[in-house]
């Protein structure tokens, strides 16, 4: 278990290494001057110089990626341009936001891809298998953009259940939680489907095995053998598939923080990317890559630690 972790570990740190030096060279490609589109067209050539030095954009390339790379293993990402704060405070006042989101996103998708998915193998072949098949797909089908506007026109608009914009008044958790139900769901809706597929697929291979063919032998209920036995070993692949969903919800966060008016590290990016505000790119999307490496990594080891036959090639 201990090299299986291990060879996790060292595979997260190179794909975080790899990140970095690919956002530093999409940061660099990107055409226009950050310093001139900071400034305004009302800038002087000499205020346009002077941020440009203070960026250390005026130095030659291998020498910013140099220090580009020092200054994150000090974990210093930088200055933001326009209010002269460190980028990694910035960055991790509107992490919370966007960690709300994806735990909410997460809940709707377990909550009703799991259950989808158990009946969905129970009830195989029948038509409550294929009604919950076509659904899987639909919800997949679907961007998360267009499940945000339609559940903003439906639930807030024109029912009026739920509030339309904003992440509720600070302090007040109630509100939040109503302010976070909506975004939540855009965010999530897509991978009900991706799960009770997986779920079903897995039961389906489960439900054949030799144990549970001996505890149907045994008298046990099929509802006990289903949800006590079987569930707890099919829902293995399910994590891994989880860790890699995280990923796709923060893509789909930035289309439900912009959508419903959100704070988040999705709305700051897409504003920063707006401006050329190039430290805040940087330091967001290095820290929600480091975010999602290690999500995957744990994802990892903890289906290692509950599976002995995924660590069996590390013994």
């Amino acid at each position: 278990m201990l090299r299986y972790a291990l060879n996790r570990l060292g595979l997260g740190i190179i794909i975080v290494s790899v990140a970095m030096m690919m956002i530093f060279a999409m940061v660099y490609l990107i055409p226009g001057d950050p310093a001139s589109v900071a400034l305004g067209p009302r800038a002087t050539p000499e205020m346009i110089e002077a941020l440009r030095v203070r960026m250390g954009l005026d130095q030659p390339v291998w020498l910013q990626f140099v220090k580009f790379y020092l200054s994150i293993f000090r974990g210093d990402l930088g200055t933001e341009v326009l209010s002269n704060r460190p980028v990694l405070t910035v960055v991790l006042e509107q992490l919370p936001f966007t960690l709300a989101l994806i735990v909410g996103g997460i809940s709707w998708s377990v909550l009703l891809g799991v259950p989808l998915g158990c009946i969905a193998a129970v009830k195989r072949g029948g038509f409550v298998d294929q009604v919950i098949g076509v659904l899987s797909v639909a919800v997949i089908a679907v961007p998360s953009f267009v499940i945000a506007i339609y559940s903003l026109l439906v639930f807030a608009v024109a029912l009026q259940w739920l509030p339309a914009i904003g992440a509720g008044e600070p302090g007040n958790p109630l509100s939040q939680l109503r302010h976070l139900i909506l975004p939540s769901l855009a965010v999530g809706v897509g991978w009900v489907g991706y799960i009770a597929r997986m779920v079903r697929a897995s039961m389906l291979e489960t439900l054949e095995a030799s144990h549970i063919r001996t505890a149907r032998a045994f008298g046990l209920t099929e509802r006990r053998i289903t949800y006590t036995y079987a569930l707890r070993i099919a829902i293995l692949p399910t994590i891994t598939l989880l860790g890699v969903g995280i990923g796709h919800m923060l893509s789909s966060s930035v289309f439900a923080e912009i959508v419903f008016a959100r704070p988040g590290i999705g709305k700051l990016v897409y504003e920063a990317i707006s401006v050329r505000n190039y430290p805040i790119v940087t330091g967001a999307v290095l820290v929600t890559t480091v975010f999602f490496v290690v999500v995957n990594v744990a994802a990892d080891i903890l289906v290692g630690a509950l599976d002995p036959r995924v660590r069996s090639s590390f013994d």
